[in-house]
């Protein structure tokens, strides 16, 4: 007798969700829905490629002394080697520690320039995001979207709206550029 009620209850909760899911049917169907890629933003937009071309510039002499100093480092470390055979073990541990204090320096302007160029990169896709936010807001207002998505597994390609928000973007819609 538990078996049977048990199985009842089951299938009244699935006539009961079958039931509901057949109501809401009509609801869904005018819902109109719209899809944003916001790596295609980041990666194709004018202002992307103009903050990139921005943090290039910004960084290039930072990012030159630091192949200077691994250029001289590599040299340094070259020089060691082929003259180590007639170095005396006072002098080969000097130049060692010498080279051990260049790599521990290469390697902190390395990591302090990483940092530094992703922060800035943050900063400005940050901005970018911003604005397309805002271009995204008015096109839902002005087509009347109920709602947009960002992240989805798949998209349709007729509820993608993100060559809308790059014409926007790149027209200058959706506030000014820093």
């Amino acid at each position: 007798m538990r078996l049977t009620s048990s199985v009842a209850v089951r299938l009244g909760s699935l006539a009961t969700a079958v039931v509901l899911g057949l109501c809401a049917q009509p609801a869904l169907a005018e819902l109109k829905i719209g899809y944003v890629s916001a790596e295609r933003i980041l990666r194709d937009s004018v202002p992307a490629k103009a903050a990139e071309q921005k943090l290039q510039q910004e960084f290039a002499k930072r990012g030159k002394d630091l192949q200077d100093m691994e250029s001289k480092l590599k040299a340094t470390a070259d020089k060691l080697d082929k003259d180590s055979p007639i170095l005396s073990d006072a002098e080969r541990t000097k130049r060692q520690h010498e080279l051990q204090d260049m790599d521990r320096e290469f390697q902190r302007r390395r990591r302090e320039f990483q940092e530094d160029l992703n922060q800035r990169k943050n900063e400005e896709f940050q901005n970018l995001l911003e604005r397309a936010q805002r271009i995204v807001r008015a096109l839902a207002e002005q087509e009347k979207f109920d709602l947009i998505l960002q992240d989805a597994l798949y998209v349709g390609p007729q509820i993608d709206i993100t060559d809308k928000v790059l014409h926007a973007l790149d027209s200058g819609a959706g506030g000014a550029t820093k």
